[in-house]
């Protein structure tokens, strides 16, 4: 005999075999699903509670479908709302050259706008060391390049340093290479801030005057001073603050509004007219 025909009734066998050993048990539940079908059927007051039984296991089924797929889909939903943020951050009025400009300098301007943003998703990021730094999963051929802003829905990031053509990494604000010129937003008040090196949630803000109104919960933000990042961009509120009466300025602590640790979703920032400004500032400084 064949060794597949062998093979086809050692299976039969074995199945009979089970049959056999379990047969009261299948009887058994035989019985009891007919007597319930029985029950179901003919009794009405069981009829209806087995109905919305039944109807609540199944909703409640459908709900955790439904869960599942949100769970699912919120990946790519989170990427289509970065995207259309970056758009709607290229489209504010202040972003827009004044209607008054030349029209020569005005198409000079990349698509007409002083700042241009570029989605993108944080793929490694860093909070412990000395010298923090996120990796970008976009890079020079998406248009992003060093000395690039990074920003997020929450406020600053960082500034790239270092691009491939497929990703891009940047130091973070937790990094003691970075600085950034910071204002007070309702004073105006603008000094320098840096990381404190020690907690991802804190940095300093140094050289606001002494006579500047500063109270805790203000709020900190970008000043505008650079070829980088525009002015107002959140980067934290004043936590602590204390006056140097020798030096006449303030040191405040100021609690980051992004947190590190919690960091998926970016926006690189580009000023299409900043090369222009560097090289007129670099002339001065020459002079």
């Amino acid at each position: 005999m064949a060794p597949g025909v062998t093979n086809s009734f050692g299976i039969m066998r074995n199945f009979i075999r089970f049959i056999i050993r379990y047969h009261f048990l299948f009887l058994f539940l035989l019985f009891e699903t007919f007597c319930f079908y029985l029950l179901i059927n003919y009794n009405h007051r069981h009829q209806e509670t087995f109905i919305n039984s039944s109807g609540k296991v199944v909703a409640s089924f459908l709900e955790i479908s439904g869960t599942f797929k949100d769970y699912v889909s919120l990946r790519r939903a989170n990427e289509e709302l970065s995207r259309e943020n970056a758009l709607l951050r290229t489209q504010i009025p202040e972003n827009i050259p004044s209607i008054s400009e030349p029209k020569l300098a005005r198409q000079e301007s990349d698509d007409l706008f002083i700042y241009q943003y570029r989605a993108g998703k944080v793929i490694n990021n860093s909070v412990h060391r000395a010298h923090n730094f996120i990796t970008i999963n976009k890079g020079s051929k998406h248009g992003i390049a060093p000395e690039m802003g990074v920003i997020s829905a929450r406020g600053l990031v960082g500034i790239v340093r270092h691009v491939s053509p497929n990703y891009s990494t940047a130091i973070s604000l937790l990094n003691n290479q970075f600085r950034v010129s910071a204002k007070l937003r309702d004073s105006n008040y603008f000094g320098v801030l840096e990381w404190d090196g020690k907690s991802y949630q804190h940095a300093i803000l140094t050289e606001i005057p002494g006579h500047a109104p500063v109270s805790t919960g203000d709020a900190i933000v970008t000043s505008g001073y650079s070829t980088i990042f525009p002015e107002g961009i959140l980067i934290g509120t004043i936590e602590d603050y204390q006056l140097h009466q020798g030096e006449g300025f303030y040191e405040i602590r100021v609690k980051l509004s992004v947190d590190f640790k919690n960091l998926t979703y970016v926006e690189v920032v580009e000023k299409t007219s900043g090369e222009e400004q560097k090289q007129l500032e670099n002339l001065m400084q020459n002079d």
